[in-house]
């Protein structure tokens, strides 16, 4: 798919958030913007505060699987 360049405003605390998500997560913030952008409207999310923060954090090929040994690689030391 084509890129396109697209600038944004946004506050210093968002950048600074970005960046450190980024860095942990091996991804770009062009890569993180994109992915909840093409998340949009594509389920039917209640529209609760903590849900519409968290939507289109994880890649969309995430599995429910992949959080468990997640959590038994992060707890199970």
């Amino acid at each position: 798919m084509p890129r396109q360049k697209l600038t944004l405003s946004v506050e210093e605390e968002a950048v600074r958030r970005a960046r450190w998500f980024t860095k942990k997560h091996d991804t770009s913030i062009s890569r993180l913007v994109s992915e909840f952008l093409l998340s949009l409207g594509e389920a039917d999310v209640p529209d609760t505060p903590i849900v519409s923060r968290l939507v289109g954090i994880l890649p969309s090929d995430t599995r429910l699987e992949d959080y468990h040994e997640h959590l038994v690689e992060k707890y199970d030391s």
